[in-house]
C-alpha cells in the first residue's frame, strides 16, 4: 500500500461470517450479511484496503487518480462506500470467477470520499484466489472495467490498466535483462514488478516462495519521504502483504516496524459465533511471527463516507 500520509492509522482486523453489513453512505446503501469470515487491513479505521477471506479469496486496493465511479443519481443502483468495496467482495464471494460474474452486471455504485489527510479516496482493486485466477476492477468514466484472467498478475497505480498493459508490452519487446525504467512512478514500478515476477524462479518451498514475493515487492516499493503532494499516486510504501492462498496464511510487512507478522486463518474462529478482533499495526512491535494470540476484541469500524 502506497499512501501520502505516513501517520495513517493501520489496523489488522478479524471479521467472522454472519455480520450484518451496509454500504455506509446512508440512504440508498446496499445491505448484506457476510458469508465468509475474513482477515483485513484497514487504513484510518474506515477503509478495508487489503485482506483475504476464509475461502482463500484475496483482495488488494490501491489509489487510482483516474477513478470515476459515475453519478449515483444517474446510475440508480444501490450505494456502497469506497471503503467497503473490497470488504463486500471478501464477505460475499469464494472465488475470483464468482466475484467477476456477480460484478459483470455492474450492480453497485461506489461512492468516493475524502481521506482524513485531505486526499481523495479513489481506488481500483485486484482479486486473486487459490486456483491462480485473478482480476483487476476499475471504474472509468462511470463504468466498471474488469480484466479477468491469471495473466493479470501485477497492479500499481496510475494510469488506467489498459494503458499499463500497453506500456508493459513495449518494455517486453525491449527486454529487461540489461535495462529497466527506474523511477518511482507507477508505470515504471509496474514494468519492474512484471519483469521480476516473470523471471524469478518458481519455488516449491512455501517459505522460499513468500520470501521471493516480499523481495520483489521491496524492489519496487517507494522509500519513505519520497512523494509528490500534487500527485497522490506517487507516495511512499507504507506496507506490503502476501497471501498464501492454499495455506490460508496472511503476511504483513510494515515499513515502520522491522518484522514480518502473519495470521494463520485456521487458528481463528471465523464462524458466526466468532468475535471481531483487531491489532494496532502502528504500535511498536519488535516480535514477528504468528500473531493470532495478540488480537483483542473490538467494535467494527464504520466505513468512510463523503
Amino acid at each position: 500500500m502506497d499512501w501520502s500520509d505516513m501517520k495513517a492509522q493501520m489496523d489488522l482486523w478479524v471479521f467472522p461470517s454472519g455480520m450484518q453489513r451496509n454500504g455506509g453512505v446512508g440512504k440508498g446503501s446496499t445491505t448484506w450479511t457476510s458469508k465468509y469470515g475474513s482477515v483485513i487491513i484497514s487504513i484510518y479505521d474506515s477503509v478495508t484496503s487489503d485482506g483475504v477471506n476464509e475461502a482463500g479469496l484475496a483482495g488488494n486496493m490501491l489509489y487510482l487518480a483516474e477513478s470515476d465511479f459515475g453519478n449515483a443519481k444517474n446510475r440508480g443502483k444501490p450505494l456502497i462506500s469506497v471503503g467497503a468495496w473490497l470488504q463486500y467482495m471478501l464477505d460475499n464471494y469464494a472465488t475470483v470467477a464468482e466475484a467477476v460474474k456477480a460484478m459483470h452486471s455492474d450492480p453497485l455504485t461506489v461512492i468516493p470520499a475524502t481521506a482524513p489527510n485531505g486526499a481523495p479516496a479513489l481506488a481500483h482493486l485486484s482479486l486473486s484466489d487459490p486456483s491462480g485466477d485473478s482480476a483487476i476492477l476499475e471504474f472509468i468514466d462511470g463504468k466498471l472495467n474488469i480484466h479477468h484472467g491469471r495473466q493479470y498478475q501485477v497492479m500499481t497505480n496510475s494510469p488506467v490498466y489498459d494503458q499499463q498493459l500497453a506500456i508493459n508490452s513495449y518494455w517486453n519487446l525491449i527486454g529487461g535483462d540489461h535495462f529497466l525504467p527506474g523511477t518511482i512512478s507507477a508505470p515504471d514500478r509496474y514494468v519492474r514488478a512484471s519483469y521480476a515476477l516473470k523471471t524469478s524462479p518458481k519455488f516449491k518451498d512455501k517459505r522460499d516462495a513468500v520470501a521471493s514475493i516480499f523481495s520483489q515487492m521491496r524492489w519496487v516499493s517507494t522509500p519513505l519521504g519520497m512523494s509528490d503532494p500534487n500527485k497522490p499516486n506517487i507516495a511512499p510504501t507504507l506496507w506490503r502483504s502476501v497471501t498464501d492462498h492454499e495455506s490460508k496464511r496472511y503476511y504483513f510487512d510494515s515499513v515502520i516496524n522491522p518484522v514480518v507478522l502473519w495470521v494463520d486463518l485456521d487458528k481463528l474462529d471465523l464462524s458466526q459465533s466468532g468475535k471481531v478482533l483487531t491489532l494496532n499495526l502502528n504500535a511498536p512491535n519488535d516480535a514477528g511471527g504468528e500473531i493470532s494470540g495478540k488480537l483483542k476484541p473490538a467494535v467494527p469500524f464504520t466505513f468512510i463516507a463523503p
